[in-house]
Parts: structure tokens; C-alpha cells; sequence
């Protein structure tokens, strides 16, 4: 139970933060018996309960914190009704009136919100609520006020009415979630969602009426515990628990039987309580706590969501990004365009900023690293977890930055444009390692389907928390993709390429691979990739003397290179004799180069045709690299 201590005292330690966030699409950390809601209406009453206008809520301001029961925070289906915002069919007296669809429960929201209002924790907002949903007006109000429409038979139109909501809502009009404001003079803050009076409101009510005591496994107290356990663990209506029995209670204490056959435990027992108990506030407290950390700060792609955090409340970096996400603000060159990072000043900025992190975090604070997947829609497991110092968690993020860098050209900031409204892409170079989910497409193609993702960044997590050592058949795949240049546009090529030469570097780590141009190192498959960059960069120079755009020799015979280079290197020798022509004395210089690295061949190596390994995509890619800062050194000599 250590996951769901840790995210306990991380809520504990983060109590400033909650119902604060820096914009409508950003997760709040939630207070206890509360969750959230996509709300389609909004009705503004006073504190007498009068109908004052209503709204239909756009799409962007549509997540509301709503108070909750333990059974309607979980619900899925039937009757669990939340205390005061709530769909149609539970606040709307003549629901049934005008047509409703759904099974109508009236009655039970009415009777949990007055019990709620006779109690010593009552609120003027909730009170306010109670008086105006006993009127029975509302669908009638908001069809008078035309927020909803009806039709000649009186019955509600299933779609919105698109005059009044310029982003209609995905829901039907009788399924529609309903929020409120409730105007009290003197109280400035309306709105029930943004209210923390009202949410101290119920939280101290709702405490007051569980009884259910028993051990809880996490405090090691006997204290109320929890029937049913959180869902929207990574987004909204996810209805995957990370907790979840065989037997809970419905909204009137009756026991309710989810598995029957009695599967869930095996024989083991005979209730959840005997199997596990956990405290009802621990609970909510850690589930509304891991909410928070990955609408914040985590990975999360179709049911796979990736977490690192740490537990006093301090930043920590995400150990799934690269170095451009992890600089994030910092590498934006802002609008001028005479601001140009090397490569390498951003390897420095990126030491400094993991520097950074360490001097906040310490080194014996407590960092915790968590995946979580699931395979069925009602069920979640956590995938991968691991506990760590920050000094431990920091070193092998710097490690793993390190050891598979390479120098990276695809990402991109977009900066504004001289037409107004415009932006252009200006791309940043960077050297560090590539985000796995970038991996996975460097390995199997930028539509790789999302389960074959999910899988190789839960192979690759281990390599950087671990330090494991990379899977074999991912680097063999990023290096045959590679070198199949014709199979794929220029830019995923090139992004490709310098993911699969990090991923090489990063298996034979034994081996020393510099990112600069080795001109000694001598070995076969090295050689032979100087020897393809040298025949690429002469004959694309010579079409782009030419207004040519076609692509070269070296380039369409890359892939067969790879299988054979002997053989291969002549075609693409031959095919060199018109380019050299066609440039005169300018290419004297690339011709001698390629008779230098021909000469440091071994005889036998020269002439050796069975397949190139990887570590030739490394001396392909400094080569291409050495004479790009060759050529931009001459053009800043002649400028």
C-alpha cells in the first residue's frame, strides 16, 4: 500500500493548491467528496431561489467541481444521485413532463440535498438550490428563457439548438448536467464550483454521517473506510478504479452485489473489509492527489498514463521527455530571430536545469515514479512503480540524457509571423536523448497504432529509471527503418535517423561514439558511412546547382547499401562521374576526401559485402554534419 501512503502525503503536503488551476482545461486538485463534471447548463438564481437566467456553458468552460457522494463519485449507471449539481433527471420535478428519456430520481437528490440543508453544516448557496428545485420549474424555466427548445408536442428536441449554443454540447438536451450561481448580497463569489465555503460545507456534513469504522491499512487507525473507491483517474468520464470489490452499497445503504458468482475473491473471503480496508478520507485524498499529478505533469497517451512526482510538492522533470520539453520556457528565442542556441548550449542548459531541480528537490526527498494501464474499461493496474532519493532519480535522468544523446533537429517553436495573426515553425537543434513515444516512431513509423506505443515506452521506462539495458529489437528496428531513406518523407527521415543513431550509441555503450566526426576511427561500417555522406552531399550539391530537386544515388541505393556496401559503393561510384563534370575543380576537394577515407580501409574490409551494422548511420550522420559546418564556415568567411 506504499503507492497510496505516498500519494496521501503528497496531498497533505499540496493542500494550497486545491481548486487552483492556471487554466479551464487544466485537472484542480479536488477537496475531498468532491469530483468533477462537464457541465452543458448553467442557471443563475438568488438566494430566494428565484429564476434569475441561464445559459447553455461552451465546451471550454465546461468542468465544474461538484460535490459528491462516495456512491455517486463512482457511479456508472443507476440510482446515486450528487448532492447539488446534478443531470436533469435528478434535479427537474417535471422532467417526465416534458418528455424525459432517461429513469427519473427526483426524490432521492431532493431528499440528500435536504438533509444536507437541515443539518448544522448547511450553506445559503445549497439552501437556495433546495428552494428553487422544489418549485418544479426548471425545464419549464429554461424553455421560457430558450436555452432548451421543445417541440410542438411539448416534448424536449434531442439536439441543441445551434443559435444558442454556438458549440452545442455532445449530450442530448435531456441529458444535460446542470450547474449553478446562486447571487447573495455581499458575497461576490457565485459560482458553487469555485465556492471553498461550500465545499468545507459538505465536506463537514458528509463526515459526520459515515459510520462504517473499521481498520484502515494506511494510517493503521480504526476510521471510517471507504465502500467504493475514485474513478476519473486520468480524465474525464474514466470509469477504470484502481480499487474495486465484488460487493458496495447503493445510495440507501443496501448492499449491492456486482459479482454474484463470487469471482473477486476466489474463496478467499467473503467481503472487500476482509481483503482490504482503506480509510474513506485516505482515499479520496491520495485518488484526488494522482488525478492532479497527471492532468499536471504526466504522460499520457489512450489508456497508459505515466506519472513522476515527489512527495514534498517540489517540481521534478519528466523523465519521458526530452530536453526540449524539459527546458520548456527556457528555449524559446522569443521573437527575434537573430537568437540562435546551438546544440550544444542546449546540452548546458539542460545540465544546469537537472542542477536546478537537485537543489530544490534534495537529495534524500522522496521521488515516485508510476505507471498506470488498463486492459478493460472498469479495471486499472499500476504498471510500473518505483520509489527514489531525488539525488537517484535526477542522476539516472542526467545518465540516461547522456549516455543516449545525440544531435536532434525536429522539434520545433513557432514564433509570430510578419503577416498579423501568422506564426512560422523555427526549429531548434538540440542534443540530448529523444522522448520515447518518439522512439516508438522512429521504430515502427510515425502511424504506429497506439498499443504497439503504449508497449515500447513501458519497455523503454525501465532503461531510464533502471538504467536497463535498451531492447535489442527496438534499436535493430529504428536503424533498419533508417536506412530504408526512399520509404519516408524528408523531415521523418531525418528525425529517424537521429533518433536511431542515439538508440546505437545507447546499446554499445561499452564503445566510445563521439557526436563530433571521428577522422581516426577506422572501422569498416564507420568508413563505409563517411564514404555514403561524401557521395551524397556531391551529387545533391551538383543538382542544386542545377534547379534539380530529385533525390541522389546515395540516397535511393541506401537501403541496398546497407545490405551490401561493396558492391553497392560502385554503382554509386560511377554514378558520382557526371556530378564531378558537371562541378569541374569546385568538387576537387569532395573527390579527395572520399580517396582519404577510401585509403583507411583495411584490404579486407574494403572489399567485405556482408551486411553494415548501425554504428554506419553514426559515421553517415557526422560526416553529413562536419561538412554542413564546413559549408556554413564558408559562407561566413565570403559574408
Amino acid at each position: 500500500m506504499s503507492w497510496i501512503q505516498n500519494l496521501y502525503e503528497t496531498y497533505e503536503n499540496c493542500q494550497s493548491m486545491i481548486g487552483i488551476s492556471s487554466d479551464e482545461n487544466e485537472v484542480p486538485l479536488l477537496p475531498i467528496c468532491h469530483t468533477t463534471q462537464k457541465a452543458q447548463v448553467e442557471i443563475v438564481i438568488d438566494v430566494d431561489g428565484n429564476f434569475k437566467r441561464a445559459r447553455v456553458i461552451p465546451k471550454s468552460e465546461s468542468r465544474t467541481i461538484i460535490p459528491c457522494t462516495e456512491s455517486s463519485g463512482g457511479r456508472t449507471s443507476g440510482e446515486a444521485p450528487h448532492p447539488l449539481c446534478d443531470k436533469l433527471q435528478y434535479v427537474a420535478v417535471d422532467y417526465k413532463d416534458f418528455g424525459g428519456s432517461k429513469a427519473y430520481y427526483f426524490s432521492s437528490y431532493q431528499d440528500l440535498l435536504r438533509k444536507w440543508c437541515d443539518s448544522e453544516y448547511s450553506h445559503p448557496k445549497a439552501k437556495a438550490v433546495l428552494k428553487y428545485i422544489e418549485k418544479g420549474n426548471v425545464i419549464r424555466d429554461l424553455i421560457k428563457h430558450q436555452v432548451m427548445f421543445a417541440g410542438d408536442d411539448g416534448i424536449l428536441q434531442d439536439k441543441w439548438d445551434k443559435k444558442v449554443a454556438k458549440e452545442a454540447p455532445n449530450s442530448r438536451q435531456d441529458d444535460a448536467f446542470i450547474r449553478w450561481l446562486v447571487e447573495i448580497p455581499g458575497d461576490p463569489q457565485m459560482a458553487t464550483w469555485t465556492d471553498l465555503s461550500l465545499f468545507e460545507s459538505w465536506i463537514k456534513y458528509y463526515l459526520s454521517i459515515k459510520e462504517n469504522n473499521a481498520l484502515c491499512y494506511v494510517k493503521g487507525e480504526k476510521i471510517p473506510v471507504a465502500e467504493q473507491h475514485p474513478r476519473n483517474i486520468r480524465r474525464d468520464g474514466d470509469g477504470a478504479k484502481l480499487i474495486s470489490s465484488g460487493k458496495t452499497k447503493d445510495q440507501k445503504g443496501r448492499e449491492k452485489v456486482n459479482d454474484p458468482a463470487g469471482f473477486t475473491f476466489l474463496g478467499r473471503f467473503s467481503d472487500a473489509g476482509q481483503a482490504c480496508g482503506v480509510g474513506y478520507e485516505v482515499t479520496q485524498k491520495a485518488h484526488n492527489a494522482l488525478r492532479w499529478l497527471i492532468g499536471r505533469q504526466g504522460y499520457r497517451r489512450g489508456d497508459q498514463a505515466i506519472v513522476a512526482w515527489s512527495i514534498a510538492g517540489h517540481d521534478v522533470p519528466d523523465p519521458l521527455a526530452d530536453p526540449f520539453s524539459v527546458l520548456g520556457q527556457d528555449i524559446i528565442p522569443g521573437t527575434s530571430e537573430s537568437v540562435v542556441f546551438t546544440a550544444q548550449d542546449l546540452a548546458l542548459r539542460l545540465k544546469k536545469k537537472i542542477a536546478g531541480y537537485n537543489a530544490n528537490i534534495g537529495n534524500t526527498s522522496k521521488i515516485v515514479v508510476m505507471g498506470l494501464d488498463s486492459a478493460t474499461p472498469g479495471r486499472m493496474a499500476i504498471s510500473f512503480y518505483r520509489e527514489l532519493t531525488g539525488s537517484e532519480f535526477l542522476a539516472r535522468i542526467n545518465k540516461w540524457h547522456e549516455s543516449c544523446a545525440w544531435i536532434h533537429d525536429y522539434r520545433y517553436v513557432e514564433l509570430p509571423a510578419q503577416k498579423r495573426g501568422a506564426t512560422k515553425k523555427k526549429y531548434i537543434r538540440f542534443v540530448g536523448a529523444p522522448a520515447p513515444s518518439d522512439i516508438a516512431e522512429a521504430a515502427y513509423g510515425s502511424r504506429v497504432d497506439d498499443k504497439l506505443r503504449k508497449t515500447t515506452v513501458e519497455r523503454i521506462l525501465p532503461c531510464i529509471i533502471d538504467g536497463q539495458k535498451l531492447p535489442r529489437d527496438l534499436v535493430e528496428s529504428a536503424v533498419r527503418r533508417a536506412s530504408n531513406r526512399i520509404g519516408m518523407e524528408n523531415w521523418e527521415w531525418n528525425k529517424t535517423l537521429s533518433i536511431a543513431c542515439a538508440l546505437y550509441r545507447k546499446y554499445h555503450d561499452k564503445e566510445v561514439f563521439n557526436m563530433a566526426l571521428d577522422e581516426s576511427r577506422k572501422t569498416r561500417d564507420y568508413l563505409y558511412g563517411r564514404l555514403l555522406a561524401l557521395a551524397d552531399s556531391l551529387e545533391q550539391w551538383a543538382l542544386q546547382k542545377a534547379g534539380e530537386t530529385r533525390q541522389t544515388t546515395a540516397a535511393r541505393l541506401m537501403q541496398r547499401f546497407a545490405d551490401h556496401p561493396y558492391s553497392t559503393w560502385r554503382t554509386i561510384e560511377l554514378a558520382l562521374g557526371p556530378y564531378k563534370a558537371r562541378l569541374g575543380g569546385k568538387s576537387l576537394k569532395r573527390q579527395n576526401m572520399i580517396s582519404e577515407v577510401t585509403a583507411m580501409f583495411a584490404p579486407e574490409d574494403y572489399i567485405n559485402d556482408k551486411k553494415l551494422s548501425g554504428e554506419f548511420l553514426l559515421g553517415y550522420h557526422c560526416q553529413r554534419e562536419a561538412l554542413w559546418n564546413k559549408d556554413m564556415e564558408e559562407q561566413a568567411d565570403e559574408n
